[in-house]
């Protein structure tokens, strides 16, 4: 028998003042991807605490707790731990301590809903049966850490899973889920280009083969890719997200890196972005005359395909949200978004395992009101400076975490 949403109400009502502790600590800590060392201490000791048997280290910073408690079911939960190199800019009493870095997509909050999640399971073991893998995951924004973890031995220590779920934090009001089947989040790749040149002054450029000139023709170029060569009505999305290059006023590098990110639903369009990418790099690299053997390095980095959330999964999801929240707060119909994932690569050689991948609002409701009565469509996006998990969040998103892993750990129903 599944345990109830009263017992579930029960244990995390008596636990959320340490939870909200724990993602005030988080917050105040943020790491960034890979480099997850004091992040996933925490989750280790406290899975650990819960009687979970814990294995840390897999695909670098990430962690895998598994609690056995009979037969029946086995069902993954993921939570990602990794920040991002964006100043906080909320003016919150506990806003990280690290002025270059900050928790600005919610994974904090993610660390501590399995957090407590975990806590209920501990202490409901008398009322489902199976078995839980929670997944401690680093460098999702990097788009490396889940393969990372399935190739750094995650299923050395797990068993394969039945169901799959993860969270992700949304900027609408505390209260909704969004819980929608089928194509979710797009592929997404990330590219390192780097343009040689022949560096020297500033003041003799002919003397030099500018690469930061280079990589500003390919910026500028790179807009006519969606534009022109993708199909019309196909989605695809390319960011310029950071050109680096030289470090003097008077003195022309001899490289420059671009860093950019590409966002697709068809591999054939994510094809089309790559083959204009390279022609065109080469085509301005042969331009300024540089030879064969100098032409700009394409090094592809972190790179998911798009995620599919399982419509039958999905639908169970939803009812039991719909019991604990009211359907009326369950979206079940949605666009999917040109943001990205790397969770459903943790399935690693299981590619038929079904997941569901829950959006949470985390949103005072109040701001989120004053905010689309102005016309605007949330009051903060993920990765920007004033992005915010309202401290009810928490609690709650425990519950619905807490309410969707006993729903699936009930042996009848799977």
């Amino acid at each position: 028998m599944t345990a109830g949403i009263d017992a579930i109400d029960r244990i995390v009502e008596a636990d959320t003042r340490r939870l909200i502790e724990v993602f005030k600590d988080l917050h105040r800590n943020p790491e960034l991807g890979f480099q997850e060392v004091r992040t996933a201490r925490t989750v280790a000791q406290a899975l650990g605490d819960l009687g979970f048997t814990v294995t840390t280290g897999i695909g670098g910073t990430g962690v895998v707790a598994v609690l056995a408690n009979g037969p029946g079911p086995v069902v993954m939960y993921r939570a990602d731990m990794d920040a991002l190199a964006v100043p906080e800019a909320t003016g919150l009493d506990y806003a990280s301590s690290n002025p270059a870095l900050g928790h600005m997509c919610g994974h904090d909050a993610h660390v501590t809903w399995m957090l407590g999640l975990a806590k209920v399971l501990a202490e409901t073991t008398d009322s489902w049966s199976g078995t839980a893998v929670l997944i401690g995951q680093p460098a999702e924004e990097l788009i490396g850490g889940a393969q990372a973890m399935v190739d750094g031995g995650l299923y050395d220590v797990a068993p394969r899973p039945d169901a799959f779920l993860a969270m992700h934090t949304a900027p609408v009001p505390v209260g909704m889920v969004a819980a929608v089947g089928g194509e979710r989040m797009a592929g997404t790749d990330q590219l390192d280009i780097v343009f040689h040149g022949v560096g020297g002054h500033g003041s003799m450029p002919q003397l030099a083969c500018d690469p930061v000139l280079m990589a500003a023709e390919a910026v500028v170029q790179f807009q006519s890719i969606v534009s022109r060569a993708v199909t019309p009505g196909e989605t695809a999305v390319l960011t310029v997200g950071s050109i680096q290059a030289g470090s003097a006023y008077n003195v022309i590098p001899d490289r420059a890196l671009l860093k950019v990110n590409l966002r697709w639903f068809r591999p054939e369009v994510r094809e089309t972005m790559l083959t204009r990418i390279r022609a065109i790099c080469a085509g301005i690299a042969r331009g300024y005359g540089m030879p064969e053997d100098r032409m700009p390095e394409i090094t592809l980095g972190g790179g998911a395909t798009p995620l599919v959330n399982d419509p039958a999964l999905t639908d169970r999801v939803a009812g039991a949200l719909g019991d604990l929240l009211g359907p009326d707060n369950v979206v079940r119909q949605l666009p999917a978004l040109t943001g990205s994932e790397d969770c459903h690569l943790l399935k690693g050689p299981y590619a038929d395992i079904p997941l569901a991948y829950l959006l949470v609002g985390v949103a005072d409701p109040r701001v989120y009101a004053k905010s689309a009565n102005k016309g605007r469509l949330f009051p903060y996006i993920p990765h920007s400076p004033d992005y915010v998990v309202d401290l009810s969040a928490i609690p709650l998103g425990t519950r619905i975490a807490a309410r969707v892993m006993l729903e699936l750990l009930t042996v009848s129903r799977f």
